[in-house]
């Protein structure tokens, strides 16, 4: 499902353990590192997406986390030319996320990469909270900025919930 600015409706997903720090993963065969994300289908609401992506791709279940909150709209990136299927109708220019922060309520070892048949990483980390926004390819790091500074009232306690000076451009957050 295209919307008709040509963005593809998503959900992004951050998980936070108990000591502050985020679920990382890397693209199965790839340098590239990401929070898991997927597209949302036709019959579903992005919480039902949410979870059906967690567990595709990292094998954690509604019981393993605890919801903290989400988004409060849309966040949007485009792809670059070159990432474009031109002969697609509709064409798809990107995507637009809700984006939602969850916290691993559960030991380490319930995730599980390899839970479907065509996984889509092959390894993962912990990381410092605002550490994803310099490592993530550069045409997603505006949302992931974005995305970190508006939930970050819910992950991090108030003394370090300010988005470090070399990530600085503009952050609103509660």
């Amino acid at each position: 499902m295209i919307d008709e600015n040509g963005y593809r409706p998503n959900v992004g997903i951050i998980v936070i353990n108990r000591k502050g720090k985020l679920f990382w993963a890397r693209r199965i065969g790839q340098d590239g590192w990401q929070f898991p994300q997927g597209g949302i289908d036709d019959d579903e609401t992005p919480e039902q997406a949410v979870y059906r992506e967690l567990y595709e791709e990292v094998g954690l279940l509604p019981e393993h986390v605890e919801l903290l909150g989400q988004t409060r709209g849309w966040l949007k990136y485009q792809l670059p030319k070159r990432c474009i299927r031109s002969g697609n109708r509709p064409l798809c220019i990107g995507q637009k996320q809700k984006w939602f922060l969850l916290r691993l309520v559960v030991e380490d070892e319930a995730v599980q990469l390899d839970c479907v048949d065509h996984p889509e990483f092959d390894a993962w980390r912990w990381v410092d909270y605002w550490a994803p926004i310099g490592d993530v390819v550069y045409f997603k790091k505006s949302v992931y900025r974005n995305a970190l500074c508006e939930l970050s009232y819910l992950g991090l306690p108030k003394g370090k919930r300010r988005l470090p000076d070399k990530y600085r451009l503009q952050c609103r957050t509660r």
